[in-house]
């Protein structure tokens, strides 16, 4: 496959991944509120005008043509007006915004339905209706990042070889050519080969080239006995490793010099072999920790949103470097991020094995649902946090009541709030926009 058609790919499924995870959040949604009794006319993923749909008993189900989320259509999320507090018209005595509104939800309650409103469930039930969008995003974001990591793999340098040095040369980290008078490189005179993974060096398993390299420092010069697995069969053989005097390194992998500023060197014991990238996967008891850190990371991310936009957009006007540590990315960057994946970077790379794609495109939509969980935390309407406050604030109110002997206030009146949604839903669609022209102009 080209690297143009393998980018695209990584775009059409980051397009099918956005489309089932919303699809996953809706019904997070609907099957608790129809296990409740609420009735469900409509469910439908995206927004816009009407691509394909299906009706089966009262729900249709269908996808609408811009996907950039979907609904679960369920009757009488607002209640009626209160007795004495009637809903604002307009000059000209039509119902305002309000009061459309409040219509809308309740136009599809036929005489005799009135309770399957939702506005008449418990609030318990409530929550769990509400919350169940939220927490399948965040169960979903788990499962993905926990295949990626723990069966899939982290992106890594692995014991597989991808090159074997058939001599000592000169200069070893110079990749200085082999000359007759050059020693036979220790792996290469043991006939380890191109393709062997190292299962152990000198009696120990080793899974990633860090702990081979450890080994191979801690057997020194001595006669070592070296598993390898090659056709799916394991050998073992005697590799003897030689003292060669090798460039030292920081910790960024730069050059250590020293105080004329000459490259320091230090004699280790030389091999002559070199890891090839892949996936390693971790252990069952490091995947929590990984798993808790995407986590707080992606709330931290949501709940500085503000400072992170802001930083994107002095990094767009290019005041500032734009960093991928404030975790603000629109819907060019995670396109451009997926083509990445599945195409192995800008550069094409038909050495990135399919290991490593799979496991970066998991990644991304483990980070994504991730994404919609916390995003979808925010106290504020339209998105499921606010009617998840306005339940909690609806049992604190009954609670009160209760203890103070008064009669049940009733459900909490979330169409009030319609109008500071709609504000919400405005600066949601104004940063989408603007994160679009971000990505464009200060790419990650």
């Amino acid at each position: 496959m080209s690297t143009t058609l393998a980018y695209i790919l990584g775009i059409v499924i980051l397009v099918i991944g956005i489309g089932v995870s919303v699809a996953l959040h809706e019904l997070g949604h609907m099957i608790p509120a129809k296990r409740f009794g609420v009735k469900v006319p409509e469910y439908f993923i995206g927004f816009g005008p009407k691509i394909w749909s299906f009706k089966r008993g009262e729900t249709e189900y269908g996808v609408k043509a811009i996907w950039l989320g979907g609904y679960v259509k369920l009757v009488g999320m607002l209640p009626p007006a209160r007795p004495g507090r009637p809903d604002r018209r307009r000059k000209d005595g039509s119902l305002g915004m309000v009061g459309e509104a409040r219509a809308e939800a309740l136009e599809e309650i036929r005489p005799g339905e009135e309770h399957r409103a939702f506005y008449h469930l418990s609030v318990p039930k409530k929550l769990i209706v509400m919350a169940g969008g939220i927490l399948t995003n965040l169960v979903l974001g788990i499962v993905l990042l926990a295949v990626a990591v723990g069966v899939v793999g982290i992106p890594g340098r692995t014991t597989t070889l991808s090159t074997v040095t058939p001599c000592v040369s000169s200069d070893i980290d110079a990749g200085a050519p082999c000359q007759d008078s050059d020693p036979v490189g220790p792996a290469s005179a043991a006939g380890i080969k191109v393709g062997d993974r190292i299962v152990s060096w000198g009696g120990v398993k080793v899974s990633t080239w860090e702990e081979l390299q450890a080994r191979i420092a801690a057997g020194g010069t001595s006669p070592t006995e070296v598993v390898i697995e090659r056709d799916g069969a394991e050998r073992t053989v005697s590799v003897t490793a030689v003292e060669a005097q090798r460039t030292v390194h920081d910790a960024q992998g730069a050059p250590v010099k020293d105080a004329s500023g000459a490259v320091r060197t230090q004699a280790r014991p030389y091999v002559g072999i070199s890891p090839s990238l892949g996936t390693i996967p971790l252990s069952p008891a490091k995947i929590p920790g990984i798993i808790g850190q995407a986590i707080g990371g992606t709330v931290k991310a949501i709940a500085t949103l503000p400072v992170g936009l802001y930083h994107a957009v002095q990094a767009a006007l290019g005041v500032e470097q734009r960093s991928a540590d404030s975790g603000v990315v629109g819907l060019v960057g995670m396109g451009r991020m997926a083509g990445n994946a599945t195409s192995g970077g800008v550069s094409g790379g038909g050495a990135v094995p399919l290991s490593m794609r799979v496991s970066t495109m998991l990644m991304l939509l483990g980070s994504l649902n991730l994404a919609l969980f916390a995003f979808n935390l925010v106290p504020l309407l339209p998105l499921d946090g606010g009617h998840v406050l306005g339940a909690c604030w609806e049992g604190t109110r009954r609670s009160i009541a209760k203890a103070q002997g008064k009669p049940d206030p009733g459900p909490v009146d979330t169409a009030r709030m319609l109008p500071v949604g709609q504000v919400v839903f405005g600066l949601l669609i104004i940063m989408a926009l603007v994160l679009v022209w971000v990505d464009i102009a200060a790419p990650l």
